[in-house]
């Protein structure tokens, strides 16, 4: 399984990072199944890729420290493909969402790390 991690620190009040962040996964071809509040998931649309190697994009957003002007959320990519290959589709995808985050104007990117 294909998995990777990142972690973000964005200057954004609270309220306003959820409906931002499923704007950023649409347009990165991801439909949203799940929303909780501090936790969304999305997956990669069908439809253009095999099953096995659809991506799933789970975001968890630290409410705990988070404060009216900046939060803190990890990013996990990750889907069923075995990792062969350095430049694999779920990595593709993976530097393609953390770029629409890094690069968002719904907020600042103060923060982030990969691992």
């Amino acid at each position: 399984m294909a998995r990777y991690v990142c972690s973000f620190t964005l200057a954004v009040p609270i309220e306003n990072l959820f409906p931002s962040l499923r704007e950023v996964l649409k347009s990165c071809n991801f439909e949203i199944l799940y929303d909780a509040g501090d936790y969304l998931m999305g997956r990669e649309v069908p439809g253009h890729i095999a099953f096995s190697k659809l991506v799933t994009a789970e975001v968890l957003v630290d409410r705990t420290t988070a404060t009216a002007r900046e939060v803190r959320m990890s990013l996990v990519i990750k889907n069923e493909e075995l990792p062969l290959q350095l430049d694999n589709h779920c990595r593709q995808i993976f530097e393609s969402v953390q770029r629409a985050i890094a690069e968002s104007d719904r907020w600042q990117l103060l923060e982030s790390v990969s691992s």
